[in-house]
């Protein structure tokens, strides 16, 4: 029986460990202290098709991680497993230069050959856009992509982990090497994946290692509306905000990057009043609807914003996965199973050597003092 560690539950680390708990000889043991976690406060949207990054690594890991979520879902309904954190109900764009719709209209267009998860591309009207979402303002023409969804993050990871019914250890906890023996928590494992976002650097720097990842703080607003919303498109405008609809009236809106806040949980009512004054031009009916809650978490950048994995440089049998920024719900599941096939040795959909994990993590030479 191979046993194996997974440090971090949330969206990494929850689909790693539900899929290396599909194999019949291993056993997996999940660490998280609950603190932090970007997945617990994620509210996101599947629908990277728009994106003009020019880093084509990145923009294939997105791609796949949007048509990944189709495979994920299908198992886990096959299983009898309830998939209500995900919801394909379209995606509207907005862009303050509404000229520049018809760019992203035909860029999607020829994307959708390789991507048919797109789906039905359309522009609409003010008007044509209120049938699927009533009062929508502050526009005159959108993009509609009907293969944009929803996810829910803290009930994604929630759902991975009790269908991976494995050991799960609520503590911060360390890993230490002895000879070839790798220690978690005390417990020897033959294999250790490491989700921790952005506390990797964290994790490896009593090992000797130098890690390029540093934190993102980010907040988004809960609101209940009377209407039923479990239609409704999620919408994109301009910028950071999102309006997220999701299930029986709550809406998120968010979310904020704070890229000076370090690891700082705290609400910061003055950063989501003014992301909520910017979405009520939007959707004015959000001023008077009820508050339901606030969330913080703890988002993870590489200093070129682009997104790593793999196994640690000169520590056999450890893997590690960091710098998936505000993409962590689009390319998380793909790069939580990418991680459990490592471990078990399989081959996965994405090349590691086009997201090199020595990039960004480096062990430190010590140099001896010497006197002559």
């Amino acid at each position: 029986m191979k046993k194996v560690a997974v440090i971090g539950a949330g969206i990494v680390g929850s689909t790693a460990a539900y899929y290396l708990s599909q194999s019949p000889d291993v056993e997996v043991t999940v660490f998280d202290d609950g603190k932090g976690q970007a997945t617990k406060a994620a509210a996101g949207i599947i629908s990277p098709w728009f994106s003009k990054r020019r880093n084509k690594a990145w923009y294939r890991m997105a791609r796949l991680g949007a048509d990944f979520y189709q495979d994920l879902i299908t198992e886990l309904k096959a299983a009898g497993i309830q998939t209500d954190f995900y919801q394909q109900t379209g995606v509207y764009l907005l862009k303050k230069d509404e000229s520049k719709l018809q760019e992203l209209y035909d860029l999607a267009a020829n994307r959708r050959e390789e991507s048919p998860l797109i789906g039905d591309l359309s522009l609409l009207s003010r008007q044509e856009a209120q049938e699927k979402f009533p009062d929508l303002q502050g526009f005159e023409r959108l993009l509609y992509a009907s293969g944009g969804a929803r996810v829910e993050g803290a009930l994604l990871t929630e759902t991975l982990l009790k269908a991976s019914k494995t050991e799960l250890v609520e503590k911060k906890v360390r890993l230490t090497v002895e000879g070839e023996q790798l220690l978690v928590d005390g417990r020897s494992f033959d294999c250790v994946v490491l989700a921790v976002g952005a506390w990797l650097g964290e994790i490896l720097q009593p090992l000797g290692y130098e890690t390029d990842v540093r934190p993102q703080k980010g907040q988004l607003r809960d609101f209940k509306l009377a209407e039923q919303t479990d239609d409704y498109p999620v919408v994109m405008p301009e910028g950071e905000l999102d309006i997220i609809p999701f299930l029986a009236g709550k809406v998120s809106v968010g979310a904020s990057h704070e890229n000076d806040q370090g690891f700082d949980l705290t609400v910061d009512k003055t950063v989501l009043d003014q992301l909520q004054q910017e979405e009520e031009t939007y959707l004015p009916r959000l001023a008077t609807a009820e508050v339901l809650g606030e969330r913080v978490g703890t988002r993870a950048y590489t200093s070129d914003f682009a997104p790593f994995f793999g196994a640690i440089p000169d520590l056999p049998h450890v893997y590690a996965a960091s710098g998936l920024g505000s993409s962590g719900l689009t390319t998380g599941p793909l790069i939580g199973r990418q991680l459990a096939q490592m471990a078990l040795g399989e081959a996965g959909l994405l090349d590691p050597a086009d997201y090199p994990i020595e990039r960004y993590v480096e062990k430190k030479i010590l140099k001896e003092n010497k006197c002559f």
